[in-house]
């Protein structure tokens, strides 16, 4: 018998994402976003994208902004096969510029902007795109860690030993943004350089400040680490409502999986059989 080929592992992503008003405002201003392209569609060779943008603004701009946002990141990454850094880069770019643009010409649009974080998921890999204080965490091996930097007044203080992290938690300053999208006429968001690598069962998170302000890290990594992605998402918006829903809520979870593929068919055969087979009827 000879030797077997190696089997292939190859991950997969399987996730969902919700958005909700919260108990207090009426608008909702944070946009979510992902798409999963299917194997066979044209996008398949790009991987997944998924975001969260949390709209700030008078009148509603906040979230147009984070429309906008949304619209532009997502288009732009599957309009033609890139490098994910080149692409997420070009993303970004041409959302801050749509939205300053539109917030310099339109009264009611004028100071609106969005946070923004972004995740790719192609060939193993994990890119990571982020401004503001929206956030990334990863959940792997039972442990939870915030691969984004939240760009926040109390964040930057809290690095530089100025604030305890208890502290940051209710300090009146909590919600100043020092970095967004459509604010100035450029900004600097954070990307990862490189993908960073993944594992069968890791679990990657987003969400905006108001789940994150609301469910500590903790909790988020119990029901991500034991529950469905869908099933996950409801139970943090939900234990978000409970502790007082104070904001827009939204958060995506993803799930990395192994998928075996079917093993490689052999060269030609030493016999060649002729097979019938009834196809069955291409489902509609």
């Amino acid at each position: 018998m000879g030797k077997s080929e190696e089997t292939r592992i190859l991950l997969t992503v399987r996730g969902a994402m919700l958005s909700h008003s919260g108990r207090v405002r009426a608008d909702n201003e944070d946009v979510v976003l992902y798409r999963i392209p299917r194997a066979g569609e044209t996008a398949a060779g790009q991987g997944a994208l998924a975001l969260v943008a949390d709209g700030m603004g008078g009148h509603a701009a906040g979230g147009f902004a984070s429309q906008i946002a949304a619209r532009a990141i997502s288009f732009l990454y599957y309009r033609k096969e890139q490098d994910p850094l080149a692409a997420l880069r070009e993303g970004f770019r041409a959302a801050n510029h749509l939205i300053h643009q539109r917030g310099q010409t339109d009264v009611e649009c004028a100071g609106m902007g969005t946070t923004c974080t972004a995740i790719v998921i192609r060939d193993g890999l994990l890119w990571l795109a982020h401004v503001g204080d929206s956030r990334a965490y990863l959940v792997r091996d039972g442990k939870i860690s915030q691969i984004s930097e939240d760009h926040s007044l109390v964040a930057t203080l809290v690095r530089d030993g100025s604030l305890t992290p208890a502290q940051a938690k209710t300090s009146n300053d909590r919600n100043i943004i020092l970095r967004a999208l459509g604010i100035q006429p450029s900004v600097e968001p954070f990307f990862f350089k490189e993908g960073m690598k993944l594992r069968e069962r890791d679990g990657i998170v987003l969400c905006s400040d108001g789940l994150h302000d609301l469910v500590d890290d903790g909790r988020i990594r119990e029901i991500v680490a034991v529950q469905p992605p869908f099933d996950a998402c409801q139970a943090l918006v939900d234990l978000a409502l409970a502790a007082g829903g104070h904001d827009n809520i939204s958060v995506g979870v993803f799930v990395i999986e192994a998928n075996t593929p079917p093993a490689k068919a052999r060269d030609r055969p030493t016999r060649e059989i002729k097979l019938a087979m009834a196809l069955p009827e291409p489902s509609s």
